[in-house]
């Protein structure tokens, strides 16, 4: 059974930063692309990023290029999101899965709050 604890979320002002992490178990970790999703109140999924299995290739999505920096640590099964110059529409529930550029979980965690707000 794969399990899925995602962590790191919290509410900090509009231009702060906060990391997220994400351990995964029972499952393959190491050579599986890896992605965040999110979601914001009264929304659907929204694809934010994803990591090849070695971590040579990530992406993003338009709307946070440039802030956000997803990463991975095999050793430890963990997967990371750097998210610096957060926005109030970051604001949302932040998931992880495998895969690399979609918006569809394959098995989640309980999620991670982040809310931006001045």
């Amino acid at each position: 059974e794969v399990q899925v604890v995602e962590s790191g979320g919290g509410s900090v002002q509009p231009g702060g930063s906060l990391r997220l992490s994400c351990l995964v178990s029972g499952f393959s970790f190491s050579v599986a692309d890896m992605k965040w999703v999110r979601q914001a109140p009264g929304k659907g999924l929204e694809w934010v990023s994803g990591i090849t299995p070695g971590g040579g290739s990530t992406a993003y999505a338009d709307a946070v290029k440039g802030r956000f920096t997803i990463s991975r640590d095999n050793a430890k099964s963990t997967l990371y999101l750097q998210m610096n110059s957060l926005k109030t529409e970051d604001t949302a529930m932040y998931y992880c899965s495998k895969g690399y550029s979609t918006d569809i979980l394959y098995f989640r965690g309980q999620g991670t709050q982040v809310t931006v707000s001045s």
